[in-house]
């Protein structure tokens, strides 16, 4: 078990600290033929789940009045960088509530 760990150990890379409620803005590269550009995701964290390499994470947006999630691991070679904008004021750690909401009632307050 001693080895494993070792390897996990060393390809783990630093990420901030951030929790479900908090609002981010995610870098990640995308591959189109033989060109790579970077793509930004901004949305409200609805969980983070796992641990080490399999850690993931769920970001929820609105885009052209359609709600869109993508969950996305947190260790992958496709993010480039991850930026926090706002830290949420939740009570739950999984905020699926925010599914069904919509307005003013979507809105989270902020964390100071």
């Amino acid at each position: 078990m001693n080895k494993l760990e070792n390897v996990i150990k060393g390809r783990i890379k630093e990420t901030p600290d951030f929790k479900s409620g908090d609002t981010v803005r995610v870098h990640m590269k995308v591959r189109e033929g033989d060109k790579e550009r970077v793509q930004v995701f901004e949305g409200v964290v609805v969980r983070r789940r796992g641990i080490g390499l399999s850690e993931t994470f769920s970001v929820r947006k609105v885009s052209f009045g359609v709600g869109v999630e993508k969950v996305i691991p947190i260790q992958s070679p496709a993010i480039d960088k991850i930026e926090i904008l706002k830290h949420g004021k939740v009570r739950k750690s999984r905020i699926y509530y925010i599914r069904e909401r919509y307005g003013k009632s979507a809105k989270l307050k902020e964390q100071r």
